[in-house]
């Protein structure tokens, strides 16, 4: 039964996350007004979820798990549609004691079995001793979990059937487990990011305080990203509740076909915090629509989860400056899950800053040397901003030394937002967790006036005759330059050969006759050799074909295994590829 949306203003003190824990914190916050609304796809409200409400709710869930004979520590594995049944789960879990994990909606990978693979994993990583799976995809359930020993698996409206002993709920401590994130990529050997009580609060708190500057009065979030990736579950699930904010949610599942209604809901409730990757203002950009918007109150509009493209930007403010949006409101950010999420933020009100260098001397040298020189190939970065307060972060040599500015190294991190580990995978921890506390984050980047600059992962750079390429260079030329192709519809990596390392592009085709098909895959190859003086293989795989993360990123990784495995229906000829 619907009702009037929750209103903005929760009616209390504004606390900036300084709990102990996400229990008390959600007790606080159910002395207010404030709360989570569920919208469909359509943007029709299904569910106003008060705070208060959700307490009384969360409460009665951890009962009922602990009926069950689960055990204050153990895990429940939780499929994380973005509805209130998720929200009960999940706080039910911390009320618990219990820790909940949750997994990916079938949204980002490639047919059913690949995915319940991949959910299989995430639960046999994590222990679960329970898994919840929701109406959308319960018939799904018997594949999901058969072969578990587990003392419960099925839908949400299964566990609220259940009855609820008058159980005395454990005592929540800082350094309990509050969750298990899988990373985005988790797909082969999935890794589930252990987070604790005391480290999500002291992100929730930096992000609230030191990244949002949350305000007294008139703040409010709208969020269709994915509970089960940290930018949708900490920045617009748990940070909020933390600080008594109104959170709008939209289902992330259907994002893509109607992204104008996640604009129409910032318009009409007027809301003030809301994040994306790039190809979410991308898609809003392209596509027409006949709503009327007033985006004027649009405050912080954040990016992350992904290189942040520029251009894509500039274009969606020039899209919707008629529609009162600035420029300003954007709000680059860097984090991961091994963090939490957040790590740095730019300074709030100053939009998109960039710095535009020598591609050549940044490939050969490793230095990020400014350049507009038109003759020379160049690379635009987004800046990322200054590291959260209580927070360092370093830019390393090799030999683990700090690099100056714009030399191009490893990023290390280190704070009370850092993960425990990865659960139950003590080397893969100690390989990015130095006994200092230092997270190696697997990304590369520079330093620039106190704000870092990632240029990329480190596990993604491809080496040709002493050059360090970035692939997504490549993939964004050819987005860029070739009409026909669209953002994500290209994936670039290097192949290892007996006559070398050859670079391989996989870019998804549309063209219905050969001719168009042999024309797209020639003007790729000879853009990348004109651009970036390399030559590739092109091969053309059917749309909709290439690997994404569950939070909707390119997986490179993932597309040289189904590459490699024969797992593409190859379009078109082109040069062999062992």
């Amino acid at each position: 039964m619907t009702r009037d949306p929750i209103p903005t203003d929760s009616g209390q003190a504004r606390r900036l996350g300084d709990f102990a824990t996400f229990p008390e914190a959600l007790d606080y916050a159910a002395l207010g007004d404030a709360g989570f609304n569920i919208y469909s796809g359509r943007g029709q409200l299904l569910e106003a979820l008060p705070y208060r409400t959700l307490r009384a709710q969360a409460v009665e869930v951890a009962r009922r798990l602990l009926t069950l004979g689960l055990r204050p520590g153990e895990r429940v594995a939780v499929v994380a549609e973005s509805d209130g049944d998720f929200a009960r789960i999940f706080f039910g879990c911390q009320y618990a004691g219990l820790v909940p994990a949750p997994l990916p909606l079938p949204v980002a990978f490639g047919g059913r079995e690949g995915y319940v693979a991949t959910l299989r994993g995430m639960i046999q990583s994590a222990g679960a001793a329970a898994v919840i799976v929701p109406d959308i995809i319960a018939g799904w359930t018997d594949d999901i979990v058969g072969g578990f020993d587990l003392r419960f698996a099925g839908r949400p409206a299964d566990l609220m059937a259940l009855p609820a002993d008058t159980i005395d709920l454990p005592v929540v401590s800082p350094d309990d487990l509050s969750y298990l994130q899988f990373s985005s990529g988790s797909t082969r050997f999935p890794m589930g990011v252990a987070v604790t009580q005391r480290s999500g609060m002291a992100n929730a708190r930096a992000i609230a305080r030191d990244g949002l500057k949350v305000r007294e009065t008139g703040d409010r979030c709208v969020s269709w990203l994915p509970l089960y990736h940290d930018m949708g579950l900490v920045g617009f699930f748990l940070t909020p509740m933390t600080c008594q904010l109104t959170v709008d949610m939209l289902p992330t599942r259907e994002f893509a076909r109607r992204p104008h209604v996640w604009l129409d809901l910032i318009s009409r409730n007027r809301a003030t915090i809301s994040y994306s990757p790039s190809f979410g203002f991308e898609l809003c950009a392209r596509r027409a629509t006949s709503i009327a918007l007033d985006l004027s109150c649009w405050r912080i509009a954040g990016i992350g989860g992904d290189m942040i493209r520029h251009h894509i930007l500039e274009e969606f403010a020039e899209r919707f400056a008629g529609a009162g949006f600035d420029g300003r409101a954007f709000t680059a950010s860097y984090g991961m899950a091994e963090a939490t999420l957040a790590i740095s933020f730019v300074p709030l009100q100053t939009g998109i800053q960039t710095d535009t260098v020598d591609l050549r001397v940044l490939e050969t040298q490793g230095v990020a040397r400014p350049s507009d020189d038109p003759s020379h190939a160049l690379r635009t970065f987004v800046l990322c901003g200054q590291v959260l307060d209580e927070h360092e972060l370093e830019v390393r040599d090799p030999a683990g030394r700090p690099l100056p500015d714009r030399k191009v190294g490893t990023i290390f991190v280190r704070g009370p937002s850092l993960m425990r580990g990865y659960f139950n995978q003590p080397q893969e921890t100690q390989r990015v967790l130095d006994s200092a506390g230092w997270l190696n984050t697997g990304d590369l980047g520079y330093m620039l006036d106190g704000q870092v600059v990632v240029t990329g992962r480190a596990k993604d750079l491809i080496i040709i005759n002493g050059r360090n390429i970035w692939p997504q260079d490549l993939e964004w030329s050819a987005e860029t330059e070739i009409g026909s192709l669209r953002s994500r519809d290209v994936a670039v990596f290097s192949i290892d050969q007996e006559t070398g390392e050859t670079v391989v592009a996989l870019i998804q085709c549309r063209a219905s006759t050969p001719e168009a098909r042999e024309l797209l895959r020639s003007e790729a190859a000879s853009l990348f050799r004109r651009q970036h003086g390399v030559d590739v293989s092109v091969i053309l795989v059917p749309p909709h074909t290439l690997p994404q993360t569950s939070s909707g990123k390119l997986t490179r990784a993932r597309a040289k295994a189904m590459l490699l495995s024969g797992a593409f229906e190859t379009i078109t000829e082109t040069a062999s590829v062992a």
